[in-house]
């Protein structure tokens, strides 16, 4: 009997002891760092649990969900879209988001990616819809901004941080892009003419500003030609207003000599006639010289 109630006590024992370690195991919970646990207690939300150790109620509290809260990227969905000029286009998207508050996640959206993925596509379709087909490739940057602030607007109640939401591509038909092509060409050739045109314009401007500048030129020599001959002239004047007879018949004289001079210089074998009354201007030149002397 001693025997059978000692079994009987250890048997306990063991089962306390047993019953306290699973306690124990139940009621530590080690979180990773990229993970947050969602518990419940009696089927309702009681507490998120962050990375590292925490405690919990055994047997009262269980983690009923494990929320990832690294940063996701769903598929590449493609959807058409039609611009303000009735053009049909088929845009590229992609969107990254994180989890940031799990316990709205968990209880307010069954599906979140589907509900994002959806969301993107409404928003996409709705402001290329308020855009030219020429605006939404030129204004890309702006129209992802205007995307991106609207997505984290309408899913902040689901507690995810859309963190980027990007628009790959905006492909067309093949009869736009014809079209376009068509249209690119002729503009090509339009701005080629224009190029050529103005070319042609500029190299009449620049013709034109060189003749009008030899002909500034030449009018300016000429002006200092004359000047120089009128102050000649009047050098003249005064030296005959003083000298009298004399001085007119001096510059007579040395012109006849000048002209001589020049008519010896020439090139080759010439015969030089000398008129009669040359030799009497020399003649003169040198009595007036002396005279002067």
């Amino acid at each position: 009997m001693p025997f059978e109630g000692m079994s009987g006590g250890n048997a306990v024992f063991l089962a306390l002891a047993i019953l306290v370690i699973v306690a124990i195991f139940k009621a530590v919970r080690i979180v990773p760092q990229s993970e947050k646990y969602v518990v419940e207690r009696f089927g309702r939300l009681h507490a998120v649990l962050g990375p590292g150790i925490n405690f919990t109620v055994p047997f009262l509290d269980r983690v009923a969900h494990k929320i990832t809260i690294l940063e996701r990227q769903l598929p590449t969905a493609s959807q058409d879209a039609i611009t303000a000029d009735n053009v049909l286009v088929k845009v590229e998207t992609s969107v990254f988001y994180r989890i940031t508050e799990p316990e709205k996640t968990v209880y307010r959206i069954r599906d979140v990616d589907g509900a994002i993925a959806t969301t993107v596509a409404g928003i996409v379709r709705s402001e290329i819809g308020k855009l030219e087909l020429d605006q939404v490739q030129s204004n890309r940057a702006q129209l992802i901004e205007r995307v991106r602030d609207q997505v984290t607007a309408m899913v902040d109640d689901w507690g995810v941080e859309v963190t980027r939401a990007e628009i790959l591509d905006v492909n067309l038909d093949e009869q736009t892009r014809a079209a376009m092509l068509q249209q690119l060409n002729a503009e090509r050739a339009r701005r080629a003419q224009v190029m050529e045109a103005e070319g042609r314009k500029r190299s009449v401007e620049l013709s034109s500003d060189a003749e009008l500048y030899a002909a500034e030129q030449q009018a300016k020599a000429r002006r200092i030609t004359a000047d120089a001959e009128a102050y000649a002239t009047g050098v003249i004047a005064v030296a005959i207003k003083e000298n009298g007879l004399e001085a007119a018949q001096f510059q007579v004289a040395l012109k006849q000599v000048e002209a001589l001079q020049a008519v010896a210089s020439g090139n080759g074998k010439q015969t030089i006639l000398i008129p009669a009354n040359a030799l009497e201007a020399f003649g003169d030149a040198f009595k007036m010289l002396k005279g002067k002397a």
